[in-house]
């Protein structure tokens, strides 16, 4: 049995272990325990936090970052559990969501850092030449990236992608998936995409993942081609 032990305190969002922080407030843990997390979200979310502090609320970033960072302490993502739910909106400003494929097609989710970086562009580019050995009548390519749609739109231009680019601009989905960096390159830059490849199956179960924290490196197209031609049959 675990408990969640947590306070909420006006003031400049000063850097600790085991702290989330939000816009307004800092929310820190004391004692991390699964079971009861769910239960003190739903107070933390739809009730006031105490009698002194009745004023207080969490505005909806503040609980959907509080959310993510649950998830990612308890739920690392791993093969045979159903992926996180999402709607991004793609380089034509269209929404697509995860469910859209649901019963129809399996997924591969491939995350990048930025659009228009030299090994962004080259497993890109790789996967666009090789269209076939990722995407058929069973399995649909998507990646993602927190560019904006703009920039996606551009980026698809200019290389012709034949496989759509999603936006996850807010960089909710890429929290949600565990493969977000919270220090980018020598510039520190918050909130970039991992380079990582998800393969989720027509029931929305993750079959394959990986994430990758050196943005030099590629996932493993062999590895994730076998899964493909498995779920292809």
């Amino acid at each position: 049995m675990f408990l969640w032990i947590v306070w909420i305190t006006e003031g400049p969002a000063v850097r600790r272990d085991l702290t989330v922080f939000t816009n307004n407030y800092i929310v820190s843990t004391i004692v991390l325990v699964e079971n009861f997390a769910g239960f003190i979200f739903l107070i933390l979310n739809n009730l006031k936090i105490i009698a002194g502090l009745s004023h207080y609320f969490l505005s909806e970033h503040d609980v959907h970052a509080y959310k993510s960072y649950l998830y990612k302490k308890t739920m690392a993502i791993k093969t045979g559990q159903q992926a996180p739910e999402f709607t991004l909106y793609n380089s034509e400003k269209n929404p697509v969501s995860l469910s859209d494929f649901k019963g129809k097609k399996n997924v591969l989710l491939l995350f990048f850092p930025m659009a228009f970086t030299s090994v962004c562009t080259a497993e890109l580019c790789t996967v666009r030449d090789e269209i076939r050995n990722y995407e058929n009548e069973h399995v649909q390519v998507l990646g993602i990236s927190v560019d904006s749609v703009f920039t996606l739109a551009k980026y698809k231009e200019d290389q012709q992608f034949n496989y759509p680019l999603l936006s996850d601009f807010n960089k909710e989905v890429s929290e949600d998936y565990g493969c977000i960096y919270e220090s980018f390159t020598n510039m520190a830059l918050k909130g970039v995409s991992k380079r990582s490849a998800f393969i989720i199956d027509k029931q929305g179960v993750i079959q394959y993942a990986e994430i990758l924290e050196n943005a030099g490196e590629v996932p493993d197209f062999n590895a994730i081609k076998e899964h493909i031609s498995r779920l292809s049959i």
